[in-house]
């Protein structure tokens, strides 16, 4: 991965939060006259692994355009932060130990701070770079669409690479609807301009049918000083949720595997236990208002149940409350639409507050789902939609969730369309591909807000 390569773009990249926050944490310190002693230094070790790598922002809301994204998850991510802390300061009685001003600062000014750090530093950071003659210059061979896509992420200006062109054997086809100042000409010519123009990597995302040329291009590259990376096909990088591993001293590769594998998989079923524990808890109350209500709306029982596929694609019953005059539960499900002559009115309120969810944290207690997670779809959606989009099956290779990263970036409700399926399981296999806790934290978080915001997507 990108993160993982030469210079100082991406380690940077994966270290400015916690840096931001621990600076912040010592301005506030130094600002009300603070020491920063031992117990401050523990907080700040505490911060940094909470953060590191990676942060509380997703690549997707780094773009310039998208202020508002990338503030929310900034927003959502610092408060999932302090609740930890709060949560174990509280745990270990070591709160009274900070001055509470200092703490009340440094949590509602390291926000802003982030947000001006992520605006910012992308437009200065490449400047910066190529002033102290620390920025790469990387070229691709291989200007197929795995190539294409590369070179998109290489203009990340926080990776602080120069992306140079392409090289491929195929002129005619791919290179010659490239910008002129990208077609870089054949294969054979890419180890004398890696020596003449000092390029620092190489990115070789050529099919893996092409070994022959390969091979060839790796012999003609031993007298170069770059570093090479072999990027594997699309075939591959579509489906993965990669590590590597190895089975008797012998490496192997992940190309499809549960992130909630080992520790992982403690952590995060400890951590729905505790959240659908707490939850049923607090609103034991309004389930029972809830219940009440469906059976005076109409006839039939107030729970929905419903068959959905789970883990590995095994078959589980999920519950919802009912919010329809009927129980579908077929080999052909309709979906609800806008003004669904099926749904009550009260159904109508509970699924615009997504409240017909809450008995789901039922079966995340039974093991049966999690927190958060990939939505489950009725069977007969899954038999329908596993035909026509690739790599559709792959999201169950973790429990389906009350909430997931499709549903807080706009694609709650009706799927009405292939495309809108497909960019729901984008988003689904992107969550597997980056889990971590506080991933989740931020999700549950961010569902809050979009239930809140009245989503219009949901009904």
């Amino acid at each position: 991965m990108l993160r993982s390569q030469p210079g100082p773009g991406p380690l940077l990249q994966a270290a400015l939060d916690p840096l931001v926050a621990i600076g912040t944490f010592a301005a506030a310190v130094s600002y009300f006259g603070a020491s920063f002693d031992g117990a401050c230094l523990i907080l700040a070790l505490l911060v940094f692994a909470m953060t590191f790598p990676g942060g509380l922002v997703k690549d997707g809301a780094r773009g310039a355009d998208r202020g508002g994204e990338l503030l929310l998850d900034i927003v959502t991510g610092w408060v999932a932060v302090i609740g930890l802390l709060g949560l174990l300061g509280w745990a270990t009685q070591t709160t009274e130990v900070f001055d509470q001003r200092v703490l009340l600062a440094w949590a509602l000014a390291t926000p802003a701070v982030l947000f001006a750090a992520h605006r910012v530093l992308p437009l200065v950071l490449p400047r910066v770079l190529a002033v102290e003659g620390m920025r790469k210059t990387a070229v691709i061979a291989g200007a197929g669409d795995l190539g294409r896509k590369l070179a998109e992420r290489l203009n990340d200006p926080m990776l602080g690479v120069r992306f140079a062109g392409f090289f491929d054997d195929r002129a005619a086809g791919r290179l010659s609807n490239l910008p002129e100042a990208q077609n870089l000409g054949g294969l054979n010519r890419l180890a004398d301009y890696a020596r003449a123009q000092r390029v620092d990597v190489i990115y070789v995302a050529l099919p893996m049918a092409s070994q022959p040329r390969i091979l060839r291009l790796l012999e003609d590259l031993r007298d170069t000083t770059a570093s090479i990376y072999f990027v594997p096909d699309i075939f591959v990088s579509d489906l993965i949720q990669a590590r590597v591993d190895s089975l008797g001293g012998l490496p192997v590769v992940a190309v499809c595997e549960t992130p909630f594998y080992g520790f992982h998989g403690a952590v995060k079923r400890l951590s729905d236990v505790v959240f659908a524990g707490l939850i049923l808890t607090l609103i034991a109350p309004l389930l029972l208002a809830i219940a009440i209500g469906v059976k005076r709306s109409s006839p039939g029982p107030i729970l929905f149940k419903q068959r959905r596929y789970g883990v590995d694609g095994r078959k589980i019953v999920v519950y919802k409350f009912r919010s329809m005059t009927v129980a579908e539960d077929g080999d052909v499900v309709r979906q609800a639409t806008r003004n669904d002559s099926r749904i009550t009115r009260f159904g109508a309120f509970l699924r615009r507050t997504s409240l017909d969810e809450l008995p789901q944290f039922i079966n995340v207690l039974q093991g049966r789902m999690s927190v958060v997670g990939p939505r489950p779809h009725a069977v007969a959606h899954n038999e329908l939609y596993r035909k026509l989009i690739r790599g559709y099956m792959i999201r169950h290779k973790v429990k389906p969730g009350i909430t997931g990263l499709a549903q807080v970036n706009g694609l709650r409700g009706e799927t009405d369309t292939v495309e809108k399926m497909k960019a729901r399981i984008d988003y689904d296999l992107a969550y597997l591909r980056n889990w971590s806790l506080l991933l989740d934290l931020q999700i549950i978080l961010k569902t809050v807000v979009v239930v809140l915001g009245k989503d219009k997507n949901a009904y």
